[in-house]
């Protein structure tokens, strides 16, 4: 990475955004930028990024002309206040970039312009920097990775040629340029009949020929969503990064925590204990509700809306949801009754549904926030786990889902997938395993508050030991065979 030039002049920075797809090529009736992953639409993942980079004083959004209000929509909502334009694009990239072009007329040609694909929504804060640093060096930047893949020049589908992998590269946004360099290089280019190009530095390449253009290393999760698995992927790496949930210090603790009301069920045993044990040491007042010391049957709506009734009479307000309760029954289905089918069905899946529903007038009133817990199963059904693994990933669904209907609400909804863990439950259901392949009550526990107190809604947060043991039995996180 070339080093900042020493000077007391530093060029303003603009992000240009290109939302100007439409989601034809995938099926979509709506431009897939609008669509959401982790309960946001994909265009505010994106601007939001460059919102928060430091370097970036500017963002102009050239989006789908026939979806304008609902970016603007967006832009709002979301308080983004770098947003200084949101325009219609044009009907190609190139005409969108001359729109954009236009749009910075007032700039001084010394300006940093970088060029983003709105559906790359996975772009890190790094890639940003390493742009503008190496514009003060370079006029042109690209931003690219290594290639895994051989790749073959055909002509009708017959190989003529396999160039040496070691030299290619796949091309990502952004693309930085000086204001002054990409301007010179459009004009040269619509002087060409012929001109056409898939993206900018394609452009300075092709009519600013003397030009260098410098390489900043790319990053693989900086992908685009371009076909319909691309959205599942980007999701599930949305989900990798929330793993990572922010941290907050004892005196953070304290100051959100305090005076707030949370409710949770299966607060008797581990992981519901967990969290109503630490919430406790912050200051909440928390209300704790299971089958075995209230009474409480989840699977029974008015138990659930009882439980919410007291909670806010007792404080006036619900400010935190969760619930742990579930029951682990082992066993092919089809030797399975009726009567277990029904109770793992209505405990598992129904009960979550009637706690969302139960709590959400409570919530939308503090913009709080619910969270349930899934298994690692859920990725995957297994034997003999028929009826968990499938309720659990039905959870999983439900928590994207509601996060997309709760979001004009501002009320948040938010899933743990922890490993194996150490609970009472467990313990009735295995018996005694080695401590070292379980993971602590605790730290999911620990997690889960961390979760309550952020921004995340719709994310699937992984909860692992830092020490990972392979171990072959299939988990059972938070259950045993009657669990809370």
């Amino acid at each position: 990475m070339p080093k900042k030039a020493q000077s007391g002049f530093h060029p303003r920075t603009v992000a240009v955004v290109l939302a100007g797809g439409s989601g034809q090529r995938i099926g979509l009736s709506t431009p897939k930028q609008l669509l959401k992953i982790a309960g946001k639409p994909i265009l505010e993942h994106t601007l939001a990024i460059f919102e928060e980079a430091p370097d970036v004083d500017e963002i102009v959004l050239m989006m789908n002309p026939g979806f304008v209000k609902d970016a603007e929509a967006i832009v709002r909502k979301a308080g983004f206040t770098k947003v200084s334009r949101v325009l219609p694009g044009g009907t190609s990239r190139n005409a969108t970039t001359q729109l954009a072009l236009d749009v910075l007329a007032d700039h001084d040609p010394a300006t940093k312009v970088l060029f983003h694909d709105a559906v790359r929504p996975l772009l890190s804060q790094r890639i940003i920097a390493d742009c503008v640093a190496a514009l003060d060096e370079y006029a042109a930047v690209d931003v690219a990775i290594p290639s895994s893949d051989t790749i073959i020049e055909v002509d009708d589908d017959i190989i003529t040629e396999v160039p040496r992998r070691s030299r290619l590269r796949r091309g990502q946004t952004p693309q930085g340029f000086r204001l002054g360099t990409i301007r010179e290089a459009y004009a040269k280019a619509w002087e060409d009949p012929d001109f056409e190009a898939t993206d900018d530095c394609t452009v300075v390449l092709r009519y600013l020929p003397g030009t260098p253009i410098f390489v900043v290393a790319g990053d693989e999760h900086n992908m685009k969503v371009t076909q319909p698995v691309d959205i599942f992927i980007a999701d599930k790496l949305f989900q990798l990064a929330s793993s990572a949930t922010p941290e907050f210090t004892e005196e953070d603790y304290h100051k959100r925590l305090a005076g707030s009301t949370l409710v949770v069920f299966g607060g008797s045993y581990g992981i519901g204990a967990g969290v109503a044990d630490l919430a406790e040491q912050y200051g909440a007042r928390v209300f704790r509700y299971s089958r075995s010391a209230t009474r409480t049957h989840v699977e029974n709506p008015a138990d659930v809306a009882a439980a919410l009734a007291q909670a806010h009479s007792a404080t006036g307000r619900i400010d935190y949801v969760v619930n742990t309760a579930g029951v682990l029954r082992i066993g092919r289905l089809d030797q399975t009754d009726e009567a277990t089918i029904e109770e793992a069905l209505r405990v598992n899946y129904l009960a979550p549904v009637h706690i969302a529903k139960a709590s959400f007038p409570y919530l939308s009133r503090t913009r709080g926030q619910l969270l349930l817990y899934t298994s690692s199963s859920y990725t995957r059904g297994r034997a003999d786990y028929s009826l968990y693994s499938s309720a659990k990933a039905a959870t999983v669904n439900l928590t994207q889902a509601l996060a997309d209907e709760w979001a004009a609400d501002g009320v948040r909804i938010n899933c743990i997938n922890p490993e194996r863990t150490q609970t009472p439950m467990r313990t009735k259901a295995f018996g005694e395993e080695p401590a070292h392949t379980l993971l602590s009550a605790e730290k999911v526990a620990r997690t889960s508050l961390d979760v309550l107190l952020s921004d995340l809604t719709g994310h699937v947060i992984d909860v692992r030991r830092e020490d990972p043991v392979a171990f072959p039995r299939p988990e059972a996180e938070l259950t045993g065979k009657g669990a809370e």
